[in-house]
């Protein structure tokens, strides 16, 4: 496995290294032991899926506040999305900068999105399909979200956006009060 650590700290794009022969193809999709030894938490609290009909399909942007702050590694499985992380760690010195990525499944790439950061996704292509490992459990209390199109951020997307929950649609713009990160 390949980690290339992003503008972000705590930001990787992840490439598998895949051992292929006429049977097909095998790769690791995670080792415990490469992820420690880039820094990144290997708690798995939850294994999550996200099954989306239509290309440009919005999920997000979405993040949990401390002490319920939640890492998470994203991989596509089929299809591909358009991803924005948004760094929301006070502390960090690219506190309020943003990245973009495209994640394929044909490449076999996989995103790792530290706590203290949100992300969001644009689906690219009907019936995409995403796995997400997540290091806490969802903690409805300590969710919370920032609008997609939020003037602050000056977000851009190759699409707008066709398919949005009424939640993520009516997130608010960001507030910095809210975090309590650590």
């Amino acid at each position: 496995m390949k980690f290339e650590e992003q503008k972000i700290k705590g930001v990787f794009l992840i490439q598998a290294e895949p051992f292929m022969d006429e049977r097909g193809v095998f790769r690791r999709h995670f080792c415990q032991r490469e992820f420690l030894r880039h820094g990144i938490d290997t708690r798995v609290a939850q294994a999550n899926v996200s099954e989306n009909i239509h290309k440009h399909t919005l999920r997000g942007f979405h993040f949990q506040l401390a002490p319920h702050g939640e890492g998470k590694t994203i991989s596509c499985l089929a299809g591909s999305f358009y991803d924005i992380v948004v760094d929301l760690r006070p502390y960090s010195p690219t506190f309020l900068q943003w990245i973009s990525l495209t994640i394929r499944a044909k490449d076999r790439t996989s995103l790792h999105v530290p706590a203290g950061c949100a992300n969001a996704f644009l689906t690219l292509e009907d019936n995409m399909l995403a796995q997400y490992y997540v290091s806490d459990y969802y903690h409805k209390e300590s969710e919370q979200g920032i609008r997609y199109n939020d003037p602050l951020f000056h977000f851009e997307w190759p699409y707008e956006p066709a398919h949005i929950s009424a939640k993520d649609a009516s997130f608010p713009n960001f507030d910095p009060k809210i975090l309590n990160f650590k």
